[in-house]
């Protein structure tokens, strides 16, 4: 795995969806481009990068799902009250059929449709000397933290992640902030562990 010395806090790359993991990385550059343009020219300067190889827990789509629940709870019952006074307000029913309609498409997107799709694309993986991130929904979003920058690294765990076992662990630099979320108890703590490892020996290193 080669990797330059960077000068910023991390590397982020923005990918469209069509184009997930089919990037590759200039390191003497620091540029990403499509797999088109590799074979286009210049093959031995860069290096395709495979996204991360490792998913998070499946049971984050539950966790997301109940925190997408509990506001949208709120809005139906909002949406209840006023059908119910529609007629006091002479509101048209027209108005109402599309408020119940508009609800429903939203309950089925933010409730069914995007904890699924988050939980597809986020992926994370760690080497010698950097962490590979990616999440996004429309928009991949990848993430390279070098392992030089590590400052700490700590797990958290609120009521509902415990309660579906789960743990999310958070890698601090000078910068910011990046977590890994919703991983299984035993592989948050493994993975806190291995980084911290990693962070300390690369120090070493400088």
């Amino acid at each position: 795995m080669h990797r330059d010395n960077c000068e910023n806090e991390t590397q982020t790359l923005f990918v469209p969806y069509l184009l997930e993991g089919i990037v590759w990385y200039d390191a003497n550059r620091k540029q990403y481009g499509s797999l088109g343009e590799l074979g286009a020219g210049k093959a031995g300067e860069k290096t395709v990068r495979q996204p991360p190889e490792n998913f998070i827990a499946k049971e984050a789509v539950k966790v997301w799902r109940i925190t997408a629940l509990i506001p949208t709870v709120i809005l139906w019952i909002v949406l209840i009250v006023l059908t119910f006074f529609a007629g006091k307000f002479s509101i048209p029913i027209w108005v109402v059929l599309v408020a119940w309609a508009v609800m429903a498409v939203d309950t089925y997107i933010t409730v069914y449709l995007i904890p699924a799709i988050k939980w597809r694309r986020w992926r994370y993986q760690v080497f010698e000397q950097e962490i590979d991130i990616q999440h996004g929904i429309l928009i991949i979003k990848r993430t390279l933290v070098p392992m030089i920058r590590v400052q700490h690294v700590d797990t958290k765990q609120g009521p509902l992640l415990k309660r579906f076992k789960l743990a999310t662990v958070t890698i601090s630099t000078a910068a910011t902030t990046h977590e890994i979320p919703a991983l299984l108890e035993e592989e948050a703590s493994a993975l806190r562990d291995k980084i911290s490892r990693l962070a300390r020996v690369d120090e070493d290193d400088v």
